[in-house]
């Protein structure tokens, strides 16, 4: 399930995608749920509301490296405020909870600051990383920087995996959602039926 935050409503959006979840639980309790989320301007009530649901997987992408994130990301987006609400799922939650997010590399990042950032994300006790390369979806966007090789792919997976992260996708076409169902088998041992 992938959402974005409202920033119309004073709690985000949460209670929404609260109701949300609860009721596919009760729909298929047997479900497996990996959410897509905002970060909710950084509100652990908000957070809270939605781990208690039974979320399997809470997924927020960091986007970018810290020195890009306020040119890359939305104006209301904090590389900090992030990592402290991926932080707080783990915190929150009374339940086996994975918690992951995502990088886009190819806007101009520093192979230390990518790094720098997975070794931030695995502080946070992130659990799960995609990283793939940036694409620009239209002319009114972001350029593309470089194209980073599959090798440098290849480095960053092997980086990420000696990190300690229980699952790395690490490829050009990789994005954050990318093949969950079998992400979440590798990472757990919990096979899907």
């Amino acid at each position: 399930i992938t959402v974005v935050d409202r920033d119309d409503l004073p709690d985000g959006g949460a209670e929404h995608v609260t109701k949300v979840m609860s009721e596919v639980k009760k729909q298929n309790p047997g479900i497996i749920i990996e959410l897509l989320a905002g970060d909710f301007a950084g509100s652990s009530d908000a957070v809270k509301s939605i781990v208690k649901t039974g979320v399997e997987v809470y997924a927020h992408n960091i986007e970018t490296v810290e020195r890009l994130s306020p040119r890359v990301r939305d104006r209301r987006a904090d590389y900090r405020q992030s990592l402290e609400v991926l932080k707080n799922v783990k915190e929150i939650a009374s339940h086996n909870i994975l918690t992951k997010s995502a990088l886009m590399l190819g806007l101009g990042e520093e192979k230390e600051e990518v790094i720098s950032s997975l070794s931030d994300l695995r502080q946070a006790g992130v659990d799960l990383i995609t990283i793939g390369q940036y694409m620009k979806p239209s002319k009114k966007h972001l350029s593309i920087k470089r194209w980073v090789t599959p090798e440098e792919f290849a480095e960053y997976a092997e980086i990420a995996k000696n990190m300690g992260f229980l699952g790395v996708a690490s490829k050009p076409l990789v994005r954050s959602s990318y093949m969950a169902a079998s992400f979440y088998e590798k990472a757990t041992g919990v096979v899907l039926s």
